[in-house]
Order: C-alpha cells, then sequence, then structure tokens
C-alpha cells in the first residue's frame, strides 16, 4: 500500500443509513488525530459543510484514521462500537466544553442523560443550558455519542444530524417513545 503523505488538514468520507458523513484529521504530535466528524442533516450534506468550513480541503487517508470512519458506518448501521476519546482533538475545546463531552462519552449504549443530569454531574447545577450549548458544538458526533442527551421533560432537544436522525440512533440502542414522541425516561444516567 502506498502511503499518501496528508495534507495539513484532510478527510475521508463515507457513507451511511444517514447520509454521507465526514472526519477531518490532520497530523498533530506525530500521529493521525481527528479535528471534527461532519454530518449530513436535512438540507446540508456533509460534503457541503466541509466546502463551507473547511474551503480547499483535500482528500487523504491512514490505517488509523481509516479504522476510525469504518467504526463510525457500523456505529451507524446498528453496531454497539465504542469509541475512544484517543485520537479527538479535545486540546481545541474550552475546558468546559472538554468537561461535557467527557461526561457525554461517559453515557454507556442504551442509555440517556438529560442537559439538566450532566450540569448537576460536573458539579454546576445551574448550567444546563451551557451544557446543551457545549453539546450543540460536539466536534465529534458519534465519537461522543450527544444524541444520548436530552431535555429534562423527555423531548429530544437538538441535534447535528437532525432530530430524526437523533431518535433513530437512540431507537437503535433500544430506548423507548411515548406516543407523544418523549422519550420514556427509564433508562437515565448520572
Amino acid at each position: 500500500m502506498n502511503v499518501i503523505k496528508p495534507l495539513p488538514i484532510s478527510l475521508i468520507e463515507r457513507s451511511s443509513p444517514f447520509g454521507s458523513f465526514a472526519v477531518v484529521w490532520s497530523i498533530h504530535e506525530k500521529r493521525p488525530m481527528i479535528r471534527r466528524v461532519l454530518l449530513s442533516k436535512p438540507g446540508l450534506s456533509a460534503q457541503q459543510a466541509v466546502k463551507e468550513t473547511f474551503p480547499g480541503i483535500g482528500s487523504s487517508a491512514c490505517v488509523e484514521i481509516v479504522e476510525v470512519a469504518r467504526g463510525i458506518q457500523a456505529f451507524l448501521e446498528g453496531e454497539p462500537i465504542r469509541f475512544s476519546l484517543e485520537m479527538t482533538r479535545l486540546d481545541l475545546c474550552s475546558a468546559f466544553q472538554k468537561s461535557v463531552l467527557r461526561a457525554e462519552h461517559g453515557i454507556p449504549r442504551g442509555r440517556v442523560s438529560t442537559y439538566q443530569r450532566i450540569a448537576r454531574y460536573l458539579g454546576r447545577p445551574s448550567s444546563a443550558r451551557a451544557v446543551g450549548m457545549a453539546l450543540a458544538r460536539n466536534p465529534f458526533p458519534i465519537i461522543i455519542p450527544c444524541h444520548r442527551a436530552i431535555r429534562t421533560d423527555g423531548r429530544l432537544g437538538g441535534y447535528q444530524g437532525g432530530l430524526a436522525m437523533k431518535r433513530k440512533l437512540l431507537e437503535m440502542e433500544g430506548i423507548t417513545f411515548e406516543d407523544s414522541g418523549y422519550v420514556t425516561m427509564r433508562k437515565c444516567f448520572y
């Protein structure tokens, strides 16, 4: 296999049942690290998001990044994949966002938490809205499963890939919904 010299910032794109996604990466401290995962959402494909956010970016791959992309693809197909944070550029996030993302990463498959519960877990009980904003800006959706955070009343809240995708991901993990569309709150974490 020929080794492709990576560009300063590169991407790898894949398809999934939810549309395409892109993994944006670069070499950092002599190893491949993920800077962003971009999901397709209603009205904006991952390719369009890449063009808008990273104009002129090129494609290249390495074994480690290909493996993460395969894991994301498998996860989106319903496989119970748990990702490590080792290859994520959490250093690009604020201290508060890092703490929120790490807490979110700790929520196991088949469970949900609320923005309020996460805020309390972090020792900042009045910061539920800030938790929601930190998750809305999650640079690593799927790797950090922010679809597992919902509103205190059981409504979905937001999601980068759209609410239909969030609901489907939760259903794939065994989360159930009431007839009203609210999440049944039997499997809360934190």
